[in-house]
């Protein structure tokens, strides 16, 4: 009997010696062993029923060391925390995601407000830079054009400065450079040769009349945007739209009767501008969306102004000569360092209004942009009569007013597209 119960004991202390161990390795609940392998200490003073072995086991050993407290209770209960202690009921964590689902939508809602918000605010900001950039353009511009008129020269060096902040730009890493297959070029080749054609032919308005009326008869560009798309894209235009062709060119003409400074040339120079403009609104609108030439709009202006500037060299050469030398400009009785400053000046606001244009040409449509363009013609209109003085009658006034609120007509009548009814 001595020995069954040394046995037993050995037994009891070798079990003993394997828990404690294992809970001192593993002190978290989740990682105690299961109550299946404890055994408990024997006691003097506990009663201890008898086993087939003889040998007796204590209930609640009051003499028995401590056990952590997921085992303390021995085999009277199991402990709940023993399975997950800190995690929450099944209930509350539903509840949890039903409101955060139920908050998800107000969330998205608010994100997309102050979205909303900043990108009109951006687009703000770059109509108001637009709008200041082209009356400083068409001030010091038609100041360069009275000095010398040679429109072709003029749009050299307004492509020439161009070009040089553009190298600027790619020289100090502030915009990543284009790398294009020489059928890429090929295909931009067309758009820089309308770009340099309609810039040559609003010069030689801006040297033949005067800024206001250049920009009365250029706001017939809706007139040659539904042209172009009835001849080339095959659309037909609705009823009020056509409508509101009515008074824009009812308005030129009316302009043009009551003109002081009138002349066919100024007349027909800006009419092709137009022309040439909206071509080239839509041929760039067609090779942003073409994610093969994976050009955004900063490129595309810059490489069509540095081509332009290689395509109206040679023009200007052939056309004009050499126009804008010192000594040239000497023998002619100019200042050179007030037209020189005062062509800087133009150039280097022709080029980021025409960089402006372009930013707002891909992040809105064409009608908004051909909106925000027809009121950056009443702004030039105004500030060009306030600087020059511009002697305008009343029909000339009405004339003008007239053409630019067909303009307003076309192009909301522009956005309200027609629904499609239901088959």
């Amino acid at each position: 009997m001595q020995s069954m119960s040394a046995s037993c004991s050995s037994a009891v202390s070798v079990s003993t010696s394997r828990v404690w161990a294992a809970a001192r390795r593993s002190p978290s609940p989740r990682s105690l062993p299961s109550l299946r392998h404890v055994a408990f200490w024997p006691s003097p003073s506990s009663s201890y029923p008898s086993s087939s072995h003889g040998c007796r086991w204590p209930i609640a050993g009051a003499g028995a060391p401590a056990l952590p407290l997921g085992i303390r209770g021995g085999l009277r209960r199991l402990p709940s925390p023993l399975l997950a202690p800190d995690a929450p009921s099944a209930g509350a964590a539903a509840r949890t995601r039903a409101a955060a689902a139920a908050a998800s939508p107000a969330a998205a809602g608010k994100q997309e407000g102050a979205a909303g918000i900043s990108q009109t605010l951006q687009l703000g900001t770059m109509i108001l830079v637009w709008y200041l950039l082209n009356i400083y353009f068409n001030i010091y511009n038609k100041l360069v054009l009275k000095a010398i008129p040679f429109p072709y020269t003029i749009t050299t060096f307004h492509f020439a400065s161009g070009t040089f902040f553009i190298t600027l730009m790619w020289l100090l890493n502030l915009h990543p450079k284009p790398r294009l297959s020489l059928k890429q070029y090929a295909k931009l080749l067309p758009l820089a040769l309308i770009h340099m054609l309609g810039n040559v032919f609003t010069n030689m308005s801006l040297g033949k009349v005067s800024v206001s009326f250049t920009h009365t008869i250029k706001a017939m560009e809706p007139f040659f945007s539904v042209l172009l798309s009835i001849l080339f894209l095959g659309e037909t235009p609705s009823l009020p739209v056509l409508g509101s062709l009515v008074p824009i060119v009812g308005g030129v003409v009316l302009a043009s009767m009551t003109e002081v400074s009138f002349n066919w040339i100024g007349f027909w120079s800006a009419m092709t501008s137009n022309l040439m403009n909206q071509s080239r609104n839509v041929y760039s609108k067609k090779i942003l969306a073409d994610k093969e030439d994976s050009l955004d709009d900063i490129n595309l202006f810059s490489i069509i102004t540095v081509m332009a500037f290689l395509l109206s060299a040679p023009l200007m050469l052939c056309v004009e000569g050499i126009k804008f030398s010192p000594s040239y400009l000497q023998n002619a009785g100019v200042n050179v360092k007030e037209l020189f400053i005062r062509a800087a000046l133009a150039g280097t606001s022709f080029y980021f209004y025409q960089q402006v244009s372009y930013s707002l040409l891909a992040r809105v449509s064409p009608v908004t942009h051909s909106v925000a363009n027809s009121l950056k013609r009443v702004v030039v209109i105004v500030s060009s009569v306030l600087f020059f003085r511009t002697l305008i009658s009343p029909i000339n006034a009405l004339g003008t007013g007239v053409a630019l609120a067909g303009v307003f007509l076309y192009s909301q009548f522009k956005k309200s597209k027609p629904k499609a009814t239901a088959a």
